[in-house]
């Protein structure tokens, strides 16, 4: 049997092999790149509910808009905790969500409501200042 002079062990093989993957963000950039695709849920979540838009570009923007938001949730969750991360990207996405639809005047906002919008800000900004 013939042996390279410069073989690697198995088991050094498969360790190399993981080693491979995608690439951990620092803290702080992983942060960003959550906070960032939590608020592009507004953009699938305002796809599903565009009554007025032709479906293909409703489509086309469901696609875009998953694919921003969940490839970013993936990517921060290689360096934040799944519950810490999934936690915040659902809090921004619903307050953005809501922010969207105040600003197209498709929802209203109320005391009441806004305390609650406030409410989840101060939750995703404690998960961070916890983690």
């Amino acid at each position: 049997m013939f042996t390279a002079p410069f073989s690697v062990p198995a088991a050094a093989a498969a360790t190399s092999a993981l080693a491979l993957g995608p690439p951990h963000l620092p803290t702080g950039i992983a942060w960003t790149v959550l906070i960032v695709s939590g608020a592009f849920e507004t953009m699938w979540a305002y796809a599903l509910a565009a009554d007025g838009m032709r479906m293909p570009r409703r489509i086309a923007l469901f696609l875009v808009g998953t694919v921003l938001s969940m490839g970013g949730l993936a990517l921060a969750l290689d360096s934040i905790p799944v519950g810490t991360g999934y936690a915040v990207w659902v809090g921004i996405g619903a307050v953005t969500t809501l922010a969207f639809s105040v600003l197209r005047r498709e929802e209203s906002l109320n005391w009441l409501r806004a305390g609650f919008a406030a409410l989840l800000i101060c939750g995703v900004i404690g998960m961070k200042v916890a983690s």
